[in-house]
């Protein structure tokens, strides 16, 4: 049996590599990793100019994640940006957005990660909280706490532990968008984790698991991909 495909979502960033210094699509190479790592294909899925072919990519693989980066622009879900939002990063908002959508029209398996949980919120109509602390190891540095799943969901069945995870956010879920329900949640009460209700698979996690060890949400998903 084929091992299955799974797109992955990319930064859009200047980047200078050799004598070259120019936009590039780029992707930490913990993400592809992990999706070998849990016996999956990896395709890199780039922004489009034209976000109406999401649902084409979408239709050519198996499964899909909407990798971490950049502050949501704060416009997607009707709020005012903060000074301590980041720049907007519109071109993978609206490509991500359009692949989300698709992935939920197609039934096909999703996975969001940091970002891609609070675009995954957003694009249900959820909104998000524009700065919190604690949740990073400093400026570029992976921090560390502990998520409890909720008994019963998605995510407690593929880690119904309570796990320590590599954390980079200082943005996370605010009200929770149109059929999603938080799954797992920090000491102090930041939804870490949220899934949509109903036979798909779709779930969104505030942390990083391609910075860590721990393969069993990818596994997850690409189980449910094959």
């Amino acid at each position: 049996m084929p091992k299955p495909l799974i797109g992955i979502s990319t930064y859009l960033e200047p980047a200078a590599w050799g004598v070259w210094q120019m936009p590039a699509a780029l992707l930490p190479a913990g993400y592809p990793r992990l999706v070998r790592a849990a016996g999956g294909l990896a395709a890199m899925l780039p922004p489009d100019d034209d976000p109406a072919a999401a649902a084409e990519v979408v239709a050519r693989v198996d499964g899909l994640i909407i990798a971490g980066g950049a502050d949501v622009e704060p416009v997607r879900y009707g709020a005012t940006a903060s000074p301590l939002t980041g720049p907007p990063a519109r071109a993978r908002d609206a490509w991500e957005l359009a692949l989300i959508e698709a992935a939920l029209a197609s039934g096909t398996p999703l996975l969001g990660i940091c970002r891609g949980l609070q675009l995954l919120n957003v694009a249900r109509g959820g909104t998000l909280v524009q700065h919190l602390d604690g949740h990073t190891g400093g400026r570029g540095v992976f921090g560390e706490h502990t998520v409890e799943p909720v008994p019963g969901t998605l995510y407690a069945s593929l880690v119904p532990e309570a796990a320590s995870v590599p954390t980079y956010h200082h943005q996370c879920v605010d009200r929770l968008g149109a059929g999603l329900v938080a799954s797992a949640y920090a000491a102090d009460g930041t939804v870490e984790a949220a899934e949509l209700r109903g036979p798909g698979w779709v779930l969104g996690v505030q942390w990083h698991p391609e910075a860590g060890h721990d393969i069993r949400l990818a596994r997850g998903l690409v189980g449910a991909a094959a």
